[in-house]
């Protein structure tokens, strides 16, 4: 024991001293980092780069940096290299601002900020495209062996208000690494490209990064500013209805299945709606659930429509679009009912005629039994 405490006291000493210089220092000074660049690398992506200040104060301690985003969307995060990647949109101009931060529990010291701009490109107000929507489609593959499924790419846009009319748009997409330019326009009245067709891209079905579209444009008579846009894909997806929808009526029991999408995604990752239509009195049933098949009890004396429709679940990805409702499948059999009709209405008629006899004879009966009864009391 008296060893023993010595040495711990020792250990004690060092770990505080230790300690001390791992602390930030209140006298420390920052300087902010040099050299800070943005760069374009592709479609709607830069590269923020910068340096260490070289006449920064060395010490036992991890520098980070502090990266603010200023425009086209303000935006901050914390990082310990010295360069960022940003997807963004860029016709709007980008700038940044980077600063050096050193923290721990109770403080935080930093530099004074450094910043940097990209200007936005040029070009005429108004002459850039409007309303670009895209959205895209999964189809099997029966040309490739390396993937199953195959994403095709539609985009539409309007010419803008103050476009000359002899300008033409050009549309560029990047996914990931790949980058594309299209190949099949359609066109208004005056030619100028307003959608744009790819049967197959480079995009994952199953994938989550942005999808960044750009248009832009040329004219004699202008300068046609350009325009781009990012997609989540999860947003614009157009989820194929399901397959092979079957319907069948056992008595009152309605039953109801169906295949998964073609998708990518596997059967687990799907939630359904079954619209049920009761075409004789309009009674419309809505079911949602993640199985393929669906019981229902019915009407048998009515004839329904029945259709299907999918989304991604949000197990698998983000909620994103519902596909279109399946062809209706047509069950049930009202032709019966007219005959039940006019079995009624004969029924009643029968009854009506059978009371009119009835009244007839009695009338018939009584008629000299009145005479009597009258002529007594005269």
């Amino acid at each position: 024991m008296i060893i023993v405490a010595p040495v711990l006291l020792i250990l004690l000493g060092a770990t505080k001293i230790l300690q001390a210089d791992l602390l930030p220092d209140e006298k420390i000074s920052l300087l902010p980092p040099v050299n800070f660049t943005i760069k374009v690398t592709g479609l709607a992506q830069v590269l923020l780069h910068w340096k260490p200040n070289p006449d920064q104060e060395q010490r036992n301690v991890n520098l980070e940096y502090q990266v603010k985003i200023n425009a086209p969307k303000e935006d901050d995060y914390e990082t310990g290299i010295t360069e960022s990647k940003c997807v963004t949109i860029l016709h709007k101009g980008f700038s940044a601002s980077v600063r050096t931060i050193l923290q721990n529990d109770h403080s935080l010291l930093a530099s004074s900020w450094v910043s940097a701009e990209l200007h936005a490109p040029p070009g005429s107000p108004g002459t850039s495209i409007v309303n670009l929507t895209c959205t895209t489609n999964t189809t099997e593959d029966n040309y490739s062996h390396l993937r199953s499924y195959q994403v095709s790419l539609h985009c539409t846009w309007l010419v803008g208000t103050d476009a000359p009319e002899d300008t033409q748009y050009f549309l560029y997409y990047r996914y990931g690494s790949w980058t594309e330019e299209c190949q099949e326009y359609s066109k208004d009245t005056l030619g100028r490209n307003i959608a744009c067709w790819f049967p197959r891209t480079f995009i994952l079905s199953k994938g989550r990064d942005w999808l960044a579209v750009l248009v832009n444009g040329s004219s004699k008579h202008s300068a046609i500013k350009p325009f781009d846009q990012l997609f989540a894909l999860h947003a614009i997806d157009q989820i194929n209805p399901p397959l092979n929808v079957t319907a069948e009526i056992e008595g009152t029991r309605l039953s109801i299945q169906w295949e998964k999408p073609v998708s990518a995604f596997p059967i687990h990752c799907f939630d359904y709606e079954v619209k049920i239509h009761n075409t004789r009195n309009g009674y419309l049933q809505i079911e949602k659930m993640m199985t393929n098949a669906f019981i229902s009890i019915i009407d048998d004396l009515s004839k329904y429509d029945v259709q299907v429709r999918a989304a991604v679940s949000s197990m698998c990805r983000e909620a994103g679009l519902w596909s279109e409702w399946s062809q209706p499948i047509y069950v049930g059999n009202d032709e019966h009912k007219p005959l039940r009709k006019w079995f009624l209405i004969v029924l009643m008629a029968t009854i009506c005629f059978i009371l009119l006899i009835l009244s007839l004879v009695c009338k018939i009966k009584l008629g000299p039994v009145r005479r009597k009864l009258k002529s007594s009391v005269i």
